[in-house]
């Protein structure tokens, strides 16, 4: 009994001197951190553990992988690695200030500083809570310039292989896909003789800036959006994925600028097909494929084409007195250009032509058209661009003169543009005649309550037409 007393007496003086040995431990560690804390700065406290941290994971290095990823998967053919121009665009997005060699330019057409990955810098991206890292393997030194051959090397542990094949790497190529819609300088294109000439599309033209109803550019913005997440849709009930759209109304009511401004929101290249210069149907259809996917094919004024007018039954007649062609009823001359041919592209063969298309139609006078023309699949959707009237009034007083909000004369000019149609083009005229906004819209106000005074009148007024209803 006295011995296994003594134990149990022993065994708590034991537990004691370990405890004491903690007590000490511990306030020496919290010491110890409050030193660090107070005496090494925050940066160096960064730096050391980051190379604490890449120590302990070249300890593990067994378990990373990497992969190489070329700058051209063929060289002998010079085929490019899309894959490496993905990562070229994305890694510079994901560069913070921690990053110390980077890469910083000015390039012609770009209205942005640009960055870019530096070969002696690793980049760090996190995806779903992993990290991966990147580096850029610039190639030999000895090698020019031209010569040289970059691959970008991926490294990342072993078992996060699977997340990489499946889901990051499809992640890093749709994140480019859309940084490169959205840097893209759209372009537009006219016919010119056999062949397409190609230009910048500089129309400043955007939904923010249209002098529309508001509900009515809604409904506009909510179609294409609507039209673009929809392609899977399209395929499963067999119908090429593309619209159409009639713009129609009285000129000087926008239809252009509308044009620009679905252009430059859907990033999408415009076609501007003058009918008059197409010749044939087989022409038609050569000039519509070599036309791209996601791009916007615009025939104006349509009604004044005067092939449209008369039927495709003309192919088979002999030639016309071109006396003879005036009219809805004309006969066209054989091998020209006819209606049917037109159907014939907007229905049979758009699969063939792309994919993502849109076409828009113009015309000032929509009763003129052939109804062939007008139904669903051939223009689905039809945009009135009227008169204007008193919020699309707004839009432009703040565009012109940089009116925000309200304006005393705002509510007098609204009830005048709502007796008369004036159109947004002989408005914006006007507002453009004085730098001062007082003095621009007290004119405005004059100018429509002459128009009033002579009531009934109608006047060619500059580009736009003006009624009084």
């Amino acid at each position: 009994m006295g011995s296994y007393m003594q134990n149990l007496s022993s065994s708590f003086r034991s537990t004691s001197s370990w405890f004491e040995v903690y007590a000490a431990f511990s306030t020496f560690m919290m010491l110890l951190r409050t030193a660090i804390n107070d005496l090494i700065p925050q940066p160096i406290r960064s730096f050391i553990a980051s190379k604490l941290e890449a120590f302990f994971s070249k300890c593990q290095s067994n378990s990373q992988i990497s992969l190489k990823i070329n700058q051209f998967w063929d060289e002998s053919v010079g085929e490019r690695n899309d894959l490496f121009y993905a990562a070229h665009e994305y890694l510079p997005s994901r560069i913070t200030r921690t990053y110390k060699s980077l890469k910083v330019g000015k390039l012609e057409n770009h209205k942005h500083l640009e960055l870019a990955v530096d070969g002696s810098e690793e980049v760090v991206d996190e995806f779903e809570g992993t990290k991966f890292t990147w580096m850029l393997d610039e190639g030999s030194e000895k090698e020019s310039s031209s010569n040289k051959k970059f691959t970008f090397i991926l490294t990342f542990n072993e078992k996060h292989r699977e997340r990489v094949l499946d889901r990051y790497i499809p992640h890093v190529l749709k994140t480019y896909e859309a940084m490169k819609a959205e840097q893209k300088i759209v372009k537009i294109y006219s016919r010119l003789f056999d062949y397409w000439n190609e230009s910048e599309l500089s129309h400043p033209a955007t939904f923010d800036t249209l002098a529309l109803a508001p509900e009515l550019k809604q409904a506009i913005i909510d179609d294409l959006d609507r039209f673009l997440r929809r392609k899977e849709l399209y395929k499963k009930v067999g119908k090429p994925w593309k619209r159409g759209y009639l713009l129609y109304g009285p000129p000087g009511t926008g239809k252009s600028s509308l044009i620009a401004a679905i252009a430059n929101y859907l990033k999408f290249d415009v076609y501007d097909l003058e009918l008059s210069s197409v010749f044939s149907n087989s022409e038609l259809m050569r000039a519509m494929r070599e036309t791209t996917n996601r791009s916007i094919v615009v025939i104006e004024d349509i009604d004044c084409n005067k092939e449209v007018h008369a039927r495709s039954k003309a192919d088979d007649l002999p030639d016309q007195d071109s006396s003879d062609d005036e009219g809805a009823n004309a006969k066209v001359k054989p091998g020209r250009f006819t209606l049917s041919g037109l159907l014939n592209y907007m229905d049979g063969l758009w699969s063939s032509c792309g994919e993502e298309r849109i076409i828009i139609f113009t015309t000032n006078h929509k009763e003129k058209i052939d109804p062939a023309l007008l139904r669903p699949g051939r223009m689905d959707m039809h945009i009135n661009l009227s008169f204007l009237k008193g919020k699309a009034f707004r839009i432009l007083a703040s565009n012109y003169l940089g009116i925000e909000g309200d304006h005393p004369l705002f509510e007098q000019i609204e009830g005048l543009l709502d007796k008369i149609q004036a159109t947004p083009a002989v408005v914006a005229e006007h507002l453009m005649r004085s730098e001062d906004p007082n003095e621009a819209l007290e004119a405005l106000v004059k100018f429509l309550e002459e128009i009033c005074k002579d009531n009934p009148v109608e006047c060619q007024l500059n580009t736009g037409l003006v009624n009084v209803a």
